[in-house]
């Protein structure tokens, strides 16, 4: 009785066996036929013959030979599969690789070139994939890589932590050739970078030398991590291992691409800043801090982008989601857009410029500096204004800064009772004192006799002071006042105030005031000239 069921124990167990290892040959999904391939070329599970089952339409021996270059391809790139993002649908479109939507699923993007198709109800690596899976081997593993492995001798594989002795042996080599490399490297783009400095600069200075050095050392290290990426496949490490130092490789790049390229926009700053000091303008002054952190934000930006690739993150999706939530913080902040908006119209139409006194707005006073969101103006009486850009872009603008002259207009009023010759020869003398005036338009003025007010007869005196600056107008004013006086003094002309003269014809002993005026003609001709020579 024993002896029948330890029988049936036997054939149980046996058809057992058989049917778990003919189930793990499944290709009825990309995950059961990834599973497969690279379940049985596991040393545990090693079964090349199952592992080519996952080929199709090549013979056995081919087959065998392409299910091992594709594992060994994906290897030495450090390209492991993560099975949680590998579909399990039998039926699975692939609706992202191309415009045809197909049955296929690509497992890498970094190489296109090895993915799975559906043929008859089953899931098999490409035909493309076939056909190009040995030009992608060479291309992953360098010249010699075979060579280097066999003549290694017995010893030489020995494993310590998971590493060969011989990989050991090769990491030192690897260091000792990417130092020696790095220093060369580093020496040849110092001195690129010296002769076009010193070709195409014309703009030369300390603070611009001292960055471009800063770029010939990153540099150098950048070209040798590359090296190091292509040609670190011979030392056929373990995926884990080769995935890792792979990724540290790539994180190396990312970084000191960032780090160059953070560098070339200070270059690029430092160019635009000496440009900029040989121009009159300074709002394009005001143009380079904004410029430099627009720039290195968006270097930055793109460098961390770059870095969730790395990580496996898809960076569309990133970008997709970004797109959506800055389009509700756009909605969210109308104003901040205008702003922003408005400040690129300030730089392009370029209303005023840095140190100009403009008014607008109920604003008056200098342009101190224009910020992403706002400008700073200052008042006369040393306080700030912020105006937003979008404001600004759009009032009316009175750019005094622009002007070529100073205006000044007055009227001058003088009493009613003065004779016509007095007032002509009050209205010359002005006219002289103005010609001689070191500090107004001498092409252009004006003083008239221009009408009858309520208290005085008016004479308009309109002139422009050369200077532009508000300090000197003043202090021409003074000069110009003080002259003005002295003549009306010496002539004997008054200036009128507002008042009332009341006529009384009859009165018991009271008379007219009527004041004398000497209007000699020699006498006027006289005090013009004197008060006109005093002025010079």
């Amino acid at each position: 009785m024993k002896k029948i069921y330890f029988l049936f124990y036997l054939i149980s167990v046996s058809l057992f066996a058989q049917t778990t290892d003919e189930t793990k040959v499944d290709l009825s999904s990309p995950y059961k036929t990834i599973y497969t391939h690279l379940h049985f070329l596991q040393p545990e599970t090693y079964n090349e013959v199952k592992a080519a089952r996952t080929i199709y339409g090549e013979s056995p021996e081919k087959s065998i030979d392409i299910a091992l270059k594709i594992k060994q391809v994906l290897d030495g790139k450090g390209l492991k599969i993560d099975f949680k993002k590998v579909p399990l649908e039998a039926n699975y479109k692939d609706s992202i690789s191309g415009v045809e939507i197909k049955n296929q699923y690509v497992l890498f993007s970094k190489v296109p070139e090895i993915y799975l198709e559906r043929i008859n109800g089953k899931w098999y690596y490409s035909e493309e994939t076939n056909e190009k899976i040995y030009a992608l081997y060479h291309n992953v593993f360098p010249v010699g890589t075979d060579f280097i492995k066999s003549i290694v001798p017995g010893f030489g594989h020995m494993e310590l932590l998971g590493i060969e002795l011989w990989q050991y042996l090769g990491i030192i080599i690897f260091i000792v050739i990417g130092v020696f490399l790095s220093w060369i490297i580093n020496k040849m783009i110092f001195y690129i970078l010296k002769f076009l400095e010193s070709s195409f600069m014309r703009f030369t200075h300390n603070s611009l030398s001292k960055t471009l050095d800063k770029l010939s050392r990153p540099s150098a290290l950048l070209i040798v991590f590359y090296l190091v990426e292509i040609y670190i496949p011979t030392l056929q490490f373990q995926i884990d291992i080769n995935s890792f130092l792979i990724k540290g490789l790539e994180i190396g790049q990312i970084v000191l691409w960032i780090y160059v390229f953070l560098e070339i926009v200070s270059v690029f700053i430092e160019v635009f800043v000496s440009y900029t000091s040989r121009t009159e303008s300074k709002l394009d002054d005001q143009l380079a801090p904004i410029l430099s952190r627009l720039l290195k934000v968006l270097v930055v930006l793109l460098g961390v982008l770059k870095m969730l690739t790395v990580f496996g993150v898809n960076t569309t999706t990133v970008i997709a989601g970004a797109s959506i939530g800055g389009l509700a913080v756009a909605l969210a902040s109308q104003d901040t857009v205008k702003n922003l908006i408005g400040t690129f119209m300030i730089f392009l139409d370029k209303p005023f410029q840095i140190g100009d006194w403009i008014e607008g707005g109920g604003v008056e006073g200098t342009v101190e500096e224009v910020g992403f969101r706002s400008t700073r103006i200052r008042a006369v009486d040393t306080s700030i204004y912020s105006i937003p850009n979008s404001k600004l872009s759009e009032i009316v603008i009175n750019n005094k800064g622009l002007r070529q002259y100073r205006r000044y207009q007055t009227k001058l009023g003088i009493r009613y009772d003065t004779p016509p010759e007095l007032i002509e020869a009050f209205v010359v003398g002005v006219r002289k004192i103005i010609e001689i005036h070191p500090e107004t338009l001498t092409k252009s003025y004006n003083v008239e006799f221009t009408g009858f007010g309520d208290s005085s007869l008016e004479i308009l005196l309109n002139t422009y002071f050369l200077s532009l600056e508000w300090g000197v107008e003043q202090s021409s004013k003074h000069r110009l006042h003080m002259a003005i006086l002295n003549l009306a003094a010496e002539l004997g002309v008054d200036f009128a105030f507002p008042s009332q003269t009341v006529m009384i014809e009859e009165f018991p002993e009271k008379k007219n005031v009527n004041i004398s005026y000497n209007t000699e003609s020699v006498r006027i001709e006289n005090i013009i000239s004197n008060v006109v020579e005093n002025f010079k």
